[in-house]
């Protein structure tokens, strides 16, 4: 949208939103169908995962982890992105899986690797469309980068 910023080295995916004068640094990496509302501003070397959602005037300073909600300044993870995810044609299944990963990530007080290892254990018996949706965050969360906005 209008005055929207992608600074150099950027990298952003398919059906991306980007409201007006929303700002990315220098190499951030933008999942598919992720939302960034007006004035908000990600620093430089950021990750915003697939179909996350970044409230209006927040100041992302770390990576936002897919399928997540949230805003401020600093930014915070309130919520799953569940409306999203329904609009997206994710079953009810994958978004109780997702809804259970949040919990399990952001709620449950584990470390990260504990939150992994917890998560990979939920795969084994994890119908396809769900191991899907998880391999993405699980992926996403192993792959070094600004530390996670929690």
């Amino acid at each position: 949208m209008a005055y929207a910023h992608v600074a150099h080295d950027c990298v952003v995916g398919d059906d991306v939103i980007l409201a007006n004068a929303a700002t990315l640094g220098g190499h951030v990496r933008v999942g598919n169908w992720a939302i960034l509302g007006g004035l908000a501003g990600v620093h430089q070397f950021c990750r915003i995962g697939d179909h996350a959602m970044v409230g209006g005037a927040s100041c992302v300073l770390q990576d936002v982890a897919p399928y997540t909600l949230g805003q401020g300044n600093p930014f915070s993870v309130s919520t799953v992105n569940a409306e999203g995810l329904k609009r997206r044609g994710f079953s009810a299944e994958a978004i109780t899986a997702v809804r259970n990963s949040y919990k399990t990530v952001f709620r449950n007080n584990l470390t990260l690797k504990e939150a992994i290892a917890a998560l990979d254990a939920e795969l084994v018996l994890a119908a396809d469309d769900v191991k899907d949706a998880l391999l993405v965050l699980i992926n996403f969360l192993q792959t070094p980068g600004r530390g996670l906005a929690r």
